[in-house]
């Protein structure tokens, strides 16, 4: 698979990610079925904290201490503020697209420093890293045999993230 752009200097790597956000966006419809809620953004104190989310964001930078959470707190509290729906779709791409560069970051690093590189006995989770109640273990997705973190949790809320 050649170099796209969107790879982040690993071959195929968007295609990969976008493919597990698939994978679980249908585990969650699996799971949830369609949902229709409110959008629950804009309100009280939400413009006050995506202000002082990108503050940090801009302090970290300057101090050379940025980090994946900087950058993906202020997309999330941007959102939150938003309470047009037209911008609000706009900051949720924004967030989307933060989280898949950060997966990327993280499929870059040397395997020992990825997340699900822990050691896992009879595919146990380490003791204190057990799923809360409600979690279903998925244990591989598709793409198992590509570089980087594999092993997802869904949790009762529906979100995924590295176990």
């Amino acid at each position: 698979m050649g170099q796209q752009d969107g790879d982040a200097g690993v071959p195929g790597s968007l295609a990969r990610v976008l493919a597990e956000v698939r994978d679980e966006r249908v585990a969650q419809d699996e799971r949830w079925g369609m949902q229709v809620l409110p959008d629950g953004t804009g309100g009280h104190g939400t413009v006050a904290a995506a202000d002082a989310a990108r503050d940090e964001t801009e302090t970290a930078a300057r101090a050379g201490g940025l980090t994946w959470r900087h950058i993906l707190a202020e997309e999330v509290m941007e959102a939150f503020a938003e309470e047009d729906p037209q911008r609000l779709r706009r900051e949720l791409i924004q967030v989307a697209a933060v989280a898949v560069k950060w997966v990327q970051a993280l499929d870059r690093r040397p395997a020992g420093d990825r997340p699900g590189a822990r050691d896992r006995t009879a595919g146990r989770r380490p003791e204190g890293d057990q799923p809360g109640s409600g979690d279903q273990e998925v244990e591989r997705l598709p793409g198992d045999d590509q570089p980087g973190p594999r092993d997802q949790t869904v949790t009762a809320n529906g979100r995924g993230g590295a176990a």
